[in-house]
């Protein structure tokens, strides 16, 4: 979470799209690309430990329609990455700093190639951490029938159900299995037990499906003049999007980049993340060092 010193280093801007008012926020006036630094279903308050490191550049971070500030009017159930793609692209456009350079993580990274094949004049390099694609794996059946299994336990049982097989999800390792186990307990998770009868949850409502089930344009990402680069985390080996990160690396004929910590190092040290460590990497990435 972004400490009041990052907050009010920040100036807060609206954007109205089709089907959506975004909510973005700007810091520094830095010399070079701007540094966009986006993810999905996470907002702009998960990243302030990030973009703090990087006071020497403009930095950009935003939060995605249905996500944080972020309202949407759009009568469809869920939202694509091509969708946020166009977000992303009119939030840069607004800004007026573009090409930049773009950190994204998890949902983000999915966004991100959506935006970098629709909008390759957009950035300059992409660093797409940890996507959780389940179409470039080789157990692409198991994952989709797992995600299946979230969104049917959510719209059974609603949150704490469906949020204990998405955690038990993410963090298994190795192949899966053909078929989803029986679901976990969501109490060891500290999660409801009871149904609040909603059902609008960014994550499991939105975008859970859609994004995993993105399949990129690849010939167009390796077409973009842009640099691509893929991360994973040291610490999640073995876990779907760690092997989702390198799967994909493999498709585009690239070697993914190694980050510390594991999918969400960027957090706060209280949350477990090393985001100095994090920051270092990914500065050393963005500069081709």
């Amino acid at each position: 979470m972004q400490t009041d010193d990052e907050a009010t280093a920040a100036t807060s801007h609206t954007l109205d799209v089709e089907g959506a008012v975004l909510h973005y926020d700007v810091r520094g006036a830095g010399a070079g690309p701007a540094l966009f630094i986006i993810g999905s279903p996470m907002d702009a308050q998960w990243f302030g430990p990030l973009a703090s490191r990087f006071s020497d550049r403009t930095v950009i971070t935003y939060d995605p329609r249905g996500a944080g500030r972020s309202t949407r009017s759009d009568p469809a159930p869920e939202s694509t990455p091509e969708q946020h793609g166009e977000d992303l692209h009119l939030v840069i456009e607004a800004v007026g700093a573009g090409p930049v350079d773009l950190f994204a993580s998890s949902g983000g990274a999915v966004n991100a190639l959506a935006l970098l094949t629709a909008h390759p004049e957009d950035v300059v390099t992409v660093v797409a951490h940890e996507p959780p694609l389940t179409g470039v794996l080789p157990d692409r059946q198991a994952a989709r029938a797992a995600v299946d299994a979230i969104r049917s336990s959510y719209a059974a049982e609603g949150f704490g159900p469906a949020m204990a097989r998405f955690i038990a999800l993410t963090a298994w390792e190795g192949e899966l299995p053909d078929e989803p186990g029986p679901a976990p307990d969501p109490q060891a998770f500290g999660l409801p037990v009871e149904d609040d009868g909603h059902r609008e949850d960014v994550l499991l409502s939105q975008n859970l499906v859609t994004c995993t089930s993105y399949e990129p344009d690849l010939d167009a990402l390796r077409a973009a003049p842009a640099q691509l680069v893929i991360g994973v985390g040291a610490g999640s080996e073995g876990q779907l999007a760690h092997r989702a990160g390198r799967a994909i690396a493999a498709l585009l004929g690239v070697e993914p980049v190694v980050f510390p910590g594991g999918h969400a190092a960027f957090l706060d040290a209280s949350m477990e993340g090393d985001p100095d460590a994090f920051a270092t990497t990914l500065r050393a990435v963005l500069s081709g060092s």
